[in-house]
């Protein structure tokens, strides 16, 4: 398959997979903010690794990993009902932690930044 295709229905796919997960009544996945960072697709569309980041929950992003990864068949399902193909890929939800890691890297530089100004004091003083 032409990446130029293989990238437009990873695109499809990642839309569609929003959306059926958005309609799912595990409590495990409802509350908190879900967010579908990426999703790769292999050529042959035998697997699909979609990137699951998880904010506001109190246990993390693993039990809802845990629960996608159970309704995995039942969200092949759905995407190959929905986009009218025949071979839908299987999907492997991992969780994705650049947003948590992006704010702890915000919050230490504004650690550092409010440190800053106190040396700067002493600095003068001397």
């Amino acid at each position: 398959m032409p990446t130029k295709n293989q990238g437009r229905m990873a695109q499809d796919m990642k839309r569609e997979l929003i959306a059926i997960i958005g309609e799912m009544k595990d409590p495990r996945v409802a509350g908190g903010l879900l967010t579908v960072t990426r999703l790769d697709v292999t050529p042959d569309l035998d697997v699909a690794k979609v990137y699951i980041s998880v904010i506001g929950r109190e246990g993390g992003s693993k039990p809802v990993v845990a629960a996608l990864n159970k309704a995995s068949g039942h969200v092949r399902t759905e995407v190959s009902r929905r986009m009218h193909i025949r071979k839908a890929p299987r999907f492997v939800f991992v969780a994705d932690d650049g947003a948590a890691y992006a704010a702890h890297i915000n919050e230490m530089l504004r650690d550092l930044d409010s440190d800053r100004p106190a040396a700067q004091a002493e600095e003068q003083e001397d």
